[in-house]
């Protein structure tokens, strides 16, 4: 989440372009093993495996998808301890179940845990649960986008190639040596991130050079997700910001209920604020991919404690009968800054209808092991 999305609009926090800094990047960027302090990549394992591939009706597709029913998965901030492994563990233990997709963010520095994809905890964790690297093409200024403060690399340079020696193959490798498929999606949210990144163009020309990069290297592990805000009167970018079918194998929205978070009044059910983009981007884009909902959650009404689990508790119904294309539902659960923004399910309402709904058991599918 790079910005704070509005339903009628975005609220940009801050996104700075410092041509000192970016500049400075050059010698930094020139040096990744020093700048890590982490083995090289093939110091992971050679197949991160946890069990034999699911077999029969509803065992998952090569591209991850669930025939029988649709995958439950979140995004977990870190613990106040430095450790992800302990806010996931925690975060199962409130919802009374293991999450099937654990999705994480990353920049492109290279530094421990925020540049450097598939760290030990993601490494832990992904072997009993599916794991989804978000990649920005940015350097964030604070650890775990603290303060969602940034600077961009640019995706005209990034199509060029000029990142691939220092950035993009470093991290390609150690995703392939890490065996096990994983869902990958570049520059998350698109459409929030024009024009400080580049035009359309130059973003389609990033993307799929990075696809091709990957390609050559031989990760052939990678699910790619390509994901927009979802906020509608994008939708003529979202259309010029499409890769293609080529190069895409789901399509990641995401959209919330934000009610007083953003000053509005009116609250959205969560068919209501699903089914519009999941309806439009299936008409628009593509009619061949699975959609992803890669986040979602409801704020709180303050006046109305039981409606947020309530919310949840609508998830299932309407997963099943308006959103069947939709086969991975992804919690965000993280409050954004302001007033009655928070979204987790940490207590209360919102947390027993967040358990109710991933206890459904069309939330209940075989997680692959490699």
């Amino acid at each position: 989440m790079i910005r704070l999305r509005g339903r009628r609009g975005f609220v940009p926090v801050v996104v700075i372009l410092a041509a000192g800094l970016i500049a400075g990047l050059g010698i930094w960027l020139a040096q990744p093993e020093k700048r890590s302090g982490a083995p090289g990549w093939d110091a992971l394992p050679a197949d991160a495996a946890s069990g034999p591939a699911p077999a029969g009706r509803c065992a998952p597709s090569a591209t991850l998808v669930p025939p029988c029913g649709a995958w439950w998965g979140a995004y977990v901030p870190y613990a106040k301890n430095g450790s992800l492994k302990d806010a996931v563990h925690g975060f199962e233990s409130r919802i009374g179940r293991r999450i099937d997709l654990l999705y994480t963010y990353h920049d492109m520095s290279s530094t421990p845990l925020d540049g450097e994809l598939l760290t030990p905890d993601e490494q832990e964790l992904g072997r009993d649960r599916m794991l989804m690297l978000a990649w920005e093409s940015t350097v964030w200024r604070k650890p775990h986008h603290e303060g969602y403060t940034e600077d961009q690399l640019g995706w005209a340079k990034l199509a060029s190639g000029a990142y691939d020696e220092e950035i993009i193959d470093p991290q390609a490798r150690r995703i392939k040596a890490y065996g096990k498929r994983i869902f990958f999606s570049f520059d998350q949210e698109v459409d929030a991130r024009t024009p400080d990144a580049g035009t359309p163009e130059e973003y389609v020309a990033a993307y799929r050079h990075l696809h091709d990069r990957f390609r050559e290297l031989g990760v052939d592990n990678v699910v790619w997700v390509w994901t927009v805000s979802g906020y509608l009167p994008n939708g003529e970018l979202f259309k010029r910001l499409y890769p293609g079918d080529d190069y895409v194998d789901w399509i990641g929205m995401d959209q919330y209920n934000y009610y007083l978070c953003h000053k509005t009044t009116d609250w959205q059910s969560f068919a209501d604020s699903q089914k519009p983009t999941y309806d439009w981007l299936r008409a628009n884009v593509s009619d061949r991919k699975p959609i992803m909902l890669s986040e979602f959650a409801t704020a709180p009404d303050p006046s109305r404690p039981q409606r947020a689990g309530q919310w949840y508790e609508q998830v299932p119904g309407v997963a099943k009968s308006a959103l069947p294309d939709a086969k991975a539902l992804v919690m965000w659960d993280r409050s954004v800054p302001g007033k009655d923004c928070d979204l987790t399910v940490n207590s209360g309402s919102a947390l027993a209808g967040y358990r109710r709904a991933g206890s459904d058991a069309y939330f209940r599918q075989p997680v692959p092991g490699r």
